[in-house]
């Protein structure tokens, strides 16, 4: 079981709704393989965000400036750890194995559209967010693009964030830049760039390839070296230069 601290009330004052926060400069690399994988307790701020401490204040104080503006910033998920993570991706495998009779090397190249592979989720890191407008009601899985673009229920929230996400230290994480390789766009997908850019370096420093053919969950027996390779240079760099 995580711990998470509960805060209730937050140190950004309300200026923050009228002025973008100083973004905080997070020096600390010392991370074990644990904790970025996902498998670590770590403490997580705040009922219902469940952030990193600082992700957890830049979050609220993004949060009221964009409620003064009448946009309603409402997080669908942020912490993930790595079983949660494995749920999900075993999950679709059956899914598309036993229901749609894919044969399992097409299934993890449907999975690998939007879902991670266990132990390489930006989720595990308690500093990445999917958030969609609270203010507005929408059928359906939340959590597509169409939603977000010209004419969709999220439309004011995205114009929103494309102005004002990166003063508060958050940036989109899968663009739509036509060039990127990986995930598919993922425009309710921001990340805390202050503490997940030095989380990614030492990330980086880990032998990835080893350690997910270590792991065991279905589906991983069809991995190859050179597909994780892949997907680590597509899939885990081909993100947000700025995230880099």
């Amino acid at each position: 079981m995580k711990r998470r601290t509960f805060i209730k009330k937050a140190s950004i004052t309300s200026l923050a709704c009228a002025l973008p926060p100083i973004v905080p400069v997070y020096s600390n690399t010392d991370y074990s393989l644990d904790e970025l994988i996902g498998k670590a307790d770590i403490d997580l701020y705040g009922k219902g965000i469940n952030l990193r401490e600082e992700a957890y204040h830049a979050f609220v104080a993004m949060k009221k400036a964009a409620q003064a503006a009448g946009v309603s910033i409402q997080m669908v998920s942020s912490y993930r750890d790595y079983f949660r993570q494995e749920s999900i991706w075993e999950r679709k495998f059956l899914r598309y194995t036993e229901d749609d009779g894919m044969q399992p090397l097409d299934a993890i190249d449907k999975i690998v559209e939007y879902s991670t592979i266990p132990g390489t989720s930006r989720h595990h890191w308690g500093t990445d967010i999917d958030i969609i407008d609270g203010n507005v009601k929408s059928s359906g899985d939340v959590l597509v693009p169409e939603k977000f673009e010209s004419g969709g229920p999220f439309e004011r929230l995205k114009l929103w964030l494309d102005e004002n996400s990166e003063d508060f230290g958050f940036y989109l994480v899968y663009t739509d830049e036509p060039k990127r390789p990986g995930f598919k766009y993922e425009p309710w997908h921001y990340s805390y760039a202050p503490i997940s850019i030095p989380m990614l370096a030492a990330y980086r420093k880990i032998n990835i390839v080893k350690m997910l053919l270590s792991q065991d969950y279905l589906g991983c027996d069809y991995f190859t070296t050179g597909f994780l390779r892949s997907y680590i240079q597509d899939n885990i760099l081909g993100i947000n230069p700025e995230l880099l």
